[in-house]
């Protein structure tokens, strides 16, 4: 049976006149000295970022923030006008939708990554036995393809460039190449490295575990909607799209209504 640790945080502590956060006195040490994404990074990461870190993780949270009309904008934009007292829940509904089909497929490629890193065997005979394995089982592989961006993902490359010029190591960049080629291979055609898929690899070369990835485009994600949230209540659509649905979507039952 294993040890019970005993109740604790390091997180953060306050008295009558002092706040300290990560270590750090919130008001002389943090507020008005350190950015927010400076902060974020000081509290997941439990460090301070280095010049390079900052900006690996400042290019991943601007990244993230917007995508469009997806699914977790419409749902957010549907809901605050259902509920337009209701920011919160509103962008709570559109985080609902930040999983392994959309967005929050960086935190698979990341744990692929960390698993072609740690294994025993050559990395291209890793790769292979990786990418045959969601071949076969008919699941998509995190971190590649895209519906409207062929043959490559232009914010791939820019985000590895800013990596490498923050001083990475890089490893995580070299077997994504690796691991690209044999996707290309054996699924017969060119799939590109996805934002996402960047977004883990960059992630990884700073030292982000993968099972927190999906958290930081959560918290980004909430910035996006928000700003969903505002051009919603200057210029509804979501009228528009509700109304749209009931027009184009017939009712096939057995039981018509009476005329």
């Amino acid at each position: 049976m294993a040890k019970q640790l005993a109740p604790e945080t390091k997180i953060s502590t306050t008295n009558e006149q002092q706040i300290l956060v990560r270590n750090k006195d919130l008001v002389h040490e943090l507020i008005g000295k350190v950015s927010f994404t400076e902060m974020f990074f000081l509290h997941l990461m439990q460090r301070m970022p280095s010049e390079g870190e900052i900006a690996v993780f400042d290019s991943v949270l601007v990244t993230l923030m917007e995508h469009g009309l997806t699914p977790s904008a419409i749902a957010t934009r549907l809901t605050i006008m259902a509920a337009p007292e209701s920011v919160q829940c509103a962008i709570s509904a559109g985080l609902q939708g930040i999983g392994s089909g959309l967005v929050g497929t960086m935190e698979g490629m990341a744990k692929n990554l960390q698993e072609i890193i740690t294994a025993e065997e050559e990395i291209e005979a890793s790769c292979l036995r990786i990418v045959k394995g969601f071949k076969e089982s008919g699941q998509a592989i995190p971190g590649f393809g895209h519906p409207f961006h062929k043959p490559d993902d232009p914010r791939t490359p820019r985000l590895f460039d800013i990596a490498r010029e923050a001083g990475v190591k890089g490893r995580y960049i070299d077997i994504v190449a690796t691991l690209s080629k044999t996707v290309d291979e054996v699924y017969g055609k060119h799939l590109t490295i996805n934002a996402t898929g960047a977004i883990a690899v960059v992630l990884s070369e700073i030292g982000v575990p993968w099972d927190v990835m999906r958290g930081i485009a959560v918290v980004t994600r909430s910035a996006g909607l928000l700003g969903h949230i505002r051009e919603e209540r200057e210029h509804p659509i979501a009228p528009f799209i509700y109304s749209h649905i009931e027009k184009t979507v017939p009712y096939t039952g057995k039981r018509q209504l009476d005329e």
